[in-house]
């Protein structure tokens, strides 16, 4: 048997994981800044396999705008250099030696407002899966009831403290998409 608490806990804790997610997935959308997190889409054919490039390489910041790429064994520079130019990212990486230096170019303002727009769209989908949380949440309460296993006032009261924690996660997500479009639109 269910209770309202455990439907609450349980929500909440899906709500964080919502949240974990969109944050991943932000770090992910490219700012003026360089982000070794930036290279985690792009694979490379490793012996036949396809691998991320962390996998091959050691990633990491040579100074704010530029990523170095250290590949572990010497046939796969090439490899991985191509890896990072044909990937949509719109990066020209460059070898020196064995290091491949991934410049990051700075964005056209343009450009930077195709990224703002991309983190509204990721932020209105953190949206909708949290209030899909809430409906789920509330449906459960309401079934409780139905199955006379809760009260209409534990329902009302319920519905009220899941909706808070919506306001809550909501309003987390509305500050993380205002943060990075900051971040994005510095220069």
């Amino acid at each position: 048997m269910t209770t309202t608490a455990e439907i609450k806990k349980t929500m909440e804790g899906k709500m964080d994981q919502s949240i974990a997610a969109f944050k991943n997935n932000l770090t992910k959308i490219r700012t003026g800044r360089a982000n070794p997190a930036l290279l985690d889409t792009v694979h490379v054919d490793y012996y036949g396999s396809i691998l991320p490039i962390s996998q091959v390489a050691n990633v990491a910041l040579l100074d704010a705008r530029t990523i170095s790429v250290q590949p572990w064994e010497k046939g796969m520079g090439p490899k991985i250099e191509k890896a990072i130019r044909d990937s949509d990212l719109g990066l020209n990486p460059a070898s020196m030696g064995d290091l491949i230096r991934v410049p990051m170019p700075p964005m056209s303002e343009e450009r930077r407002k195709e990224m703002t727009k991309l983190v509204r769209h990721e932020g209105e989908t953190a949206k909708i899966a949290v209030r899909n949380l809430r409906r789920d949440a509330n449906e459960h309460v309401k079934k409780l009831v139905k199955d006379k296993l809760a009260s209409e006032d534990e329902q009302k009261r319920s519905e009220a403290e899941i909706q808070k924690l919506t306001d809550r996660h909501i309003a987390e997500i509305d500050q993380l998409v205002t943060s990075k479009e900051h971040e994005i639109m510095a220069v």
